[in-house]
């Protein structure tokens, strides 16, 4: 089997192949589907170790000193073989994974083989292909809790036992310092107390993902947003438990802990961080320092851990194995949600390039799942695996386009009121453009659009439309039923195609149009996606810059409430109201962040009237679109947030943008007109682009893989709701 392994003395990381471990009475052999990457502890592991012999040293003070007693002892040359030995071996790495029970040791009555069980210990529940690990550090996953979230339980129990430790009580609040993985967990467990929770944390990242989980604000330690959250929360009383769920050598948390802290108040050291704790500031308070101990009662004590012995309920309410197992009933009842949490997801094999990648910063994450291949291919043949929704691949070997010498000549299939209000003003009036006919089912609203755009012509006869050759173009811009089908016929025909959103409201539609697209060697389509063409949000896309690390995006959309009567309601026939219009967001999201998606959550209120979207990128970022319909009117209808590297992008409604950033000397800021002449969604600057790609027979304006992209990762947002589970976005090979 394979094993990820470290070398202490010169810092090799490898996937190594090792023996498969025995089935030992009081145990259990589990095969790995998930395990989880501690991006606190394990990378400060794997930095240690890549440090001068000094830097190990100076890191890990705690060994020197056994080291100089063992020269005391056994003398240098003894001492030296014997620390140049452990140095240059191979130790484990992982304490956090999910698994298959693949054999069942003597003993052990409470699991069968076939049995999914999470499971602890940095001896036992490592980043192996298989793990023996005795009973009390395994528990039963709840029904329903996929793997990748049952990998949580350790950490999850970590942050559970810090959190027992300051006792909360319903309505106090509390101060988590680091808002990293443990950190994001207490925030969550507190929240479910029925305490309120202020968060600190350098990275505004961080401090946005923590506030969407439940805290009621969050900021940067050093700025006074934190301090002024807490007066306001508390009357100036200050805050009732500190969690210090930091790392690091600055001595911050533990003098911020002391300030923000009422009289009498809790401080609980989660994390590793320095503790110099200033005397005056903890005596004058008469602050109660406390410590928690890894997952809870048990740990380090080998009599619980390897030999099974339990701890009598009635003394030891909460032992690890018993914080475990309650931590995945939160997760399995959503009342911690840790999919938020997942920045990455990386195959085992690749598991050297993946822990490179932290600790060079390339991959900024909260936490990274290995995915295991003999789990891949069970999720493939058996019947409970995770919904996907497939991104077909583009293949197609395209004609060469012709330019148009004379005007470009277009055919509009549909005159409904977004093609009379949106479109044809716009191009009514754009030079080097002909409207030549105009199709509708019905004689009059035909004639209507005739009379009102100037349309040479006007029909009733779809046949006719696609037949005639001197029509360069056509804008299918029907009801969303129609789209998909409307585009096949259109691109079969030989036309460019303009179809408004959606391209599809199923898969099979979407195949239907990718079929055409191969068929013909026509691959001249663009979806009416206009709001990355928006001249606001191109600037402020301009001004915020290139990236380096992962980004989290916020894309409010206070849709409102449909008149009744609206064709949008209908359901059945023109697919949900987010299948007709969510591929707009989707798309702005994915346009800002450079990159497709590969995983969609999708979760709504009763009804399904709002619904809460989360998308995962390559990289790490997510997008949450939140789609609301409940909200208040004059509201405005559409806010973006984009914020990465110290940088942050606001988009308020197409009227206002703003960029602010952390320079070298200080603080920038951009702040678009406060009186634009319009709000401007960018249908005219879209439709200049496709204009010019029909006369030039240049390139399209948005790649076709980014509007299957889109159209998929849109579709499985219904398979999402439909199932309750994150839906990967699976990509033809």
């Amino acid at each position: 089997m394979k094993q990820v392994v470290q070398n202490y003395k010169s810092g090799e990381l490898a996937v190594l192949d090792v023996p498969v471990p025995g089935c030992k009475p009081g145990g259990v052999l589990v095969r790995t589907a998930y395990s989880l990457i501690s991006t606190g502890t394990e990378l400060m592991k794997v930095s240690e170790a890549g440090m001068s012999m000094l830097g190990k040293a100076r890191s890990r003070p705690d060994q020197v000193a056994k080291v100089v007693q063992s020269v005391a002892t056994n003398g240098v040359p003894a001492t030296y073989r014997k620390v140049m030995g452990k140095l240059d071996s191979y130790t484990p790495l992982g304490y956090s994974l999910c698994g298959v029970v693949e054999q069942v040791g003597a003993g052990i009555d409470d699991v069968k083989v076939g049995d999914v069980v999470a499971c602890a210990g940095n001896e036992h529940a490592l980043h192996a292909e298989l793990n023996w690990v005795p009973k009390n550090l395994y528990v039963p996953v709840p029904d329903g809790l996929a793997p990748r979230h049952a990998a949580f339980g350790t950490v999850g129990s970590i942050a559970m036992q810090g959190v027992r430790q300051g006792e909360p009580q319903l309505g106090e609040v509390a101060l988590v310092i680091g808002l990293g993985l443990i950190g994001q967990l207490v925030v969550q467990l507190l929240t479910a107390s029925g305490v309120r929770v202020v968060g600190a944390d350098p990275d505004p990242a961080r401090c946005e993902l923590a506030e969407r989980l439940g805290a009621v604000a969050c900021g940067d330690p050093a700025s006074s947003a934190v301090e002024a959250s807490v007066a306001e929360l508390t009357d100036g009383h200050g805050v009732d438990q500190v969690y210090l769920a930091a790392g690091g050598g600055s001595n911050q948390p533990v003098e911020l802990a002391a300030r923000l802290c009422r009289d009498r108040g809790r401080v609980v050291d989660i994390g590793k961080c320095r503790l110099d704790l200033p005397w005056n500031a903890y005596y004058e308070k008469e602050l109660d320092v406390r410590f928690s101990r890894s997952y809870g009662p048990g740990r380090y004590d080998p009599e619980y851990e390897l030999e099974g012995r339990d701890y009598p309920i009635g003394y030891v309410r909460w032992t690890e194995r018993r914080n475990l197992a309650c931590f995945l009933d939160l997760v399995a009842r959503g009342r911690v949600d840790v999919e938020p949490l997942v920045s990455h997801v990386a195959d085992f094999d690749d598991a050297v390039e993946t822990y490179q990648s932290l600790k060079d910063g390339d991959l900024k994450a909260v936490a990274v799942l290995f995915r295991y291949p003999d789990h891949v291919e069970e999720a493939e043949e058996g019947e409970a695996q995770s919904p996907a929704v497939a991104v077909p691949a583009v293949q197609v070997r395209p004609s060469a386009a012709r330019a148009v010498t004379g005007p470009v000549r277009l055919a509009f299939v549909g005159a409904g009121n977004y093609a009379t209000s949106m479109l044809l003003p716009h191009l009514t009036r754009r030079d080097g453009v002909e409207l030549s006919t105009v199709v509708t089912t019905t004689a009059l609203s035909a004639a209507n659009a005739k009379r009102k755009f100037g349309f040479a012509e006007a029909t009733t006869d779809l046949d006719a439309v696609l037949d005639d050759k001197s029509i360069d173009a056509v804008f299918v811009v029907t009801r969303h039923s129609s789209h998909a089908e409307l585009t096949r016929r259109a691109l079969l025909a030989g036309k460019t195609v303009f179809v408004e959103k959606p391209l599809a409201l199923t898969e099979d539609e979407l195949a239907g149009v990718l079929a055409a697209v191969e068929e013909s060697g026509n691959d001249r389509l663009q979806v009416g996606f206009n709001r990355r063409f928006a001249p606001l949000l191109q600037e402020a896309k301009g001004r915020f810059g290139a990236r380096t690390g992962p980004a989290s995006l916020r894309y409010l959309v206070n849709a409102g409430r449909l008149q009744h009567g609206s064709w949008y309601l209908q359901q059945g026939t023109e697919g949900s109201r987010f299948a007709g219009e969510g591929g707009h967001f989707i798309d702005t999201a994915s346009w800002l962040l450079g990159a497709e998606p590969v995983s969609v959550y999708a979760v709504a209120t009763s009804g399904n009237e709002d619904l809460q979207v989360v998308l995962r990128y390559p990289d790490g970022s997510t997008a949450t679109i939140s789609y609301v319909t409940t909200g208040a009117a004059g509201f405005p209808k559409e806010t973006v947030d984009l914020i990465a590297d110290g940088k942050v992008l606001r988009l308020d409604d197409f009227v206002r943008a703003s960029v602010f950033a952390d320079g070298g000397v200080g603080r920038k800021r951009w702040v678009s007109s406060r009186l634009p002449k319009a709000r401007d969604k960018g249908q005219n600057a879209e439709l200049a682009a496709f204009i010019k790609a029909v006369r030039t027979g240049g390139p399209m304006p948005v790649p076709l893989e980014s509007l299957v992209a889109t159209t998929a990762a849109t579709l499985a947002v219904q398979t999402g709701l439909a199932g309750g589970a994150p839906v990967t976005l699976a990509r033809a090979r």
